[in-house]
Parts: C-alpha cells; sequence; structure tokens
C-alpha cells in the first residue's frame, strides 16, 4: 500500500511538473523558459523537477510525447463506423482543433515541435499518422461512393492535413485558436465541394456539428 501511494504521488507530482511546464512553454518557447521559472511556476524545487525529470530537454521531450499520446484514442472515436467516412472526418477535425485550442499541454507540444531545433533531443515525427488516418477515411468514402471520382485518397490526405495544420498556424498568430472552429468550419466549405461526388458541403457540414453538440448559428 505504501509503495502504491509513493508511486501515485509520484506520478501526480510528474503531471503538475509536466503542466506546469507546458504553460510556460507555451507562453514563452523553450528558450525562453528555464528550469528556475518551471519552479516558480509550480512552487517546486529546481531540485524536485530534475529529479523527476532530469534536465528541461527530457521535460519537453515528455510533453512532446504526451501531445503525440492523445490522438490516437481520438482517432479511435472517429475510425468506427455508424456514421459516413466524409463525416467522421470532418467530425474529427473539429474535435482537434478544439484539443488544440483548449489543451495546454497540446499547444505546448506543437510549439516545442516547432521549435525543435533548439532542443537536444530527438523528438517524434509529426504529421505521418495523420496523413495516414484521413488517407483510411478518405479510401473508406471512395468505398462508399461518396468521395469524388477523381480524387486519389493518398494525395488528397496530404492536401487536407496540410491545410488543416497549415490553418492552426494563421489562426494560432493571429487570433491565438480562439476562432479555429470559424475557420475551419469555412476551410471545409472549400475542400469538401472538391472532394464530394455530390457536392453539398453545408449540409455535411450541419449534420456534423449537430451531432457534436455545436450547431452553427
Amino acid at each position: 500500500m505504501q509503495v502504491r501511494a509513493k508511486q501515485v504521488r509520484a506520478e501526480t507530482t510528474r503531471r503538475f511538473l509536466l503542466e506546469a511546464a507546458a504553460h510556460l512553454f507555451d507562453e514563452r518557447g523553450y528558450a525562453g523558459t528555464s528550469i528556475s521559472d518551471i519552479s516558480a511556476r509550480s512552487g517546486r524545487t529546481s531540485g524536485a523537477i530534475y529529479f523527476h525529470y532530469a534536465s528541461k530537454e527530457n521535460l519537453a521531450l515528455a510533453i512532446v510525447e504526451e501531445h503525440f499520446g492523445t490522438w490516437p484514442q481520438l482517432i479511435e472515436r472517429y475510425r468506427s463506423p455508424g456514421h459516413p467516412a466524409l463525416e467522421r472526418m470532418v467530425a474529427l477535425s473539429f474535435a482537434v482543433a478544439r484539443a488544440f485550442r483548449d489543451d495546454v499541454v497540446i499547444r505546448a507540444g506543437a510549439r516545442l515541435w516547432a521549435e525543435r531545433k533548439a532542443i537536444d533531443v530527438t523528438l517524434p515525427a509529426p504529421f505521418i499518422g495523420w496523413i495516414d488516418t484521413v488517407t483510411e477515411l478518405l479510401e473508406e468514402a471512395h468505398r462508399e461512393g461518396e468521395l469524388a471520382p477523381a480524387i486519389a485518397p493518398e494525395v488528397a490526405a496530404h492536401g487536407v492535413v496540410s491545410s488543416f495544420f497549415g490553418l492552426h498556424t494563421v489562426s494560432d498568430a493571429l487570433e491565438g485558436r480562439r476562432e479555429i472552429e470559424d475557420g475551419l468550419y469555412d476551410l471545409w466549405l472549400l475542400l469538401l465541394t472538391a472532394l464530394q461526388a455530390n457536392p453539398d458541403p453545408a449540409c455535411l457540414l450541419a449534420r456534423v456539428l449537430m451531432r457534436e453538440g455545436r450547431p452553427r448559428t
């Protein structure tokens, strides 16, 4: 019991330190954040931080790994059949957009990866899993007859992922992602016009947002 209690306390401390560091990395970036800053933000000593993470690089790596570790479970929620594949792809994109906007660890992980050249540690490779996931959904949409005949799923997936993360970069720079869902809605109006066999992007978006409990007013 005592061993388990110590493990729980250690895990709780690690998470607390990780989230404190994430806030600072998100606000200031990697170079602008020191272990002393994290100590002041968390109220824990620098020694405690080094005990749990050994270095600022390892702490940054833990945040990036947490960022990437969030996605598989979220993807599975939208991979299961039940609704047309294009609708699940769009719904997934809105869920991811909200995660980037609302979850500080995810935001910090994205910023740290963008600043990877300043971090002396190997970080996970991004985007590949997203391209694979979108390719699978577009292939399923093709089998369902929902995808325009001229669309090659793998090529289109690369374009969709590039557009999606490009939108995030612009939204973050201009308004801190506060209006990311509106921007994503407009992006899908454009993309779905090309992707759908019988284009009706507004109707598809209305169905997705209604199911998500976020109807557009």
